[in-house]
């Protein structure tokens, strides 16, 4: 069983989405044992942000009409999708930046529907696939808080992965990650402490899942 995994925080160290994803991995390398993990890290390896408008041009021409960037631009889409079609589970690890989703997420998903196998004619070549999303907030948009219209990246990335892409999506999402960076919050101190242990034992019950809905299949 393969694992395909992105990583869109723009930090290495310190990533509070990288922690929380490397936990979902770990339990489900405990069940697959040195099975292949494809890793894109879209936010330190950012794909080029003019790519997907010259793979829209390229794709309305024939191939020997295209330019070399038209070309180029439609040769990364297939690779990006390849990722994906061989990947027998999903891991995506996806911060919330400026109440939205990210550049790097946004171009992303923009060069893999210009790929036909994921364009909005055909059949999604990852329906049915098991994927966890991972996404984490330094503020608390859960329902009932002050802000909770605030999250405008987790819907759109529902509507793109379990909707558009017809995978099948389980979310964990791990609130206050700035608690302890900005005093302005050192109130909710213990209530961050106990939001993260349960992201933690929510992305370990992913993990498992992961492996037990592709086993069952």
């Amino acid at each position: 069983m393969s694992l395909f995994r992105l990583d869109a925080s723009i930090r290495t160290e310190g990533s509070a989405s990288r922690a929380i994803a490397d936990i979902v991995e770990a339990k489900w390398q405990a069940g697959n044992a040195d099975a292949p993990v494809t890793r894109r890290h879209v936010g330190t390896e950012p794909l080029p942000a003019d790519a997907w408008g010259a793979a829209v041009a390229g794709s309305y021409l024939p191939a020997d009409q295209r330019t070399p960037e038209q070309a180029g631009a439609l040769a990364l889409a297939a690779t990006l999708t390849d990722e994906l079609v061989d990947a027998e589970a999903l891991l995506l690890a996806v911060p919330l930046y400026n109440f939205g989703v990210s550049q790097h997420v946004k171009t992303w998903v923009d060069l893999v529907i210009t790929d036909p196998r994921m364009g909005p004619r055909a059949e999604p070549a990852l329906a049915g696939k098991p994927a966890v999303l991972v996404t984490v907030h330094g503020g608390n948009y859960s329902a009932g808080t002050p802000r909770e219209d605030w999250d405008h990246a987790t819907g759109w990335l529902r509507r793109i992965l379990a909707d558009v892409w017809q995978l099948d999506l389980t979310v964990v999402t791990r609130e206050f990650t700035l608690v302890g960076v900005n005093p302005a919050l050192d109130d909710f101190t213990e209530m961050a402490a106990e939001l993260k242990e349960a992201a933690e034992v929510e992305a370990a019950e992913h993990g498992r899942r992961l492996t037990s809905v592709r086993q069952a299949a």
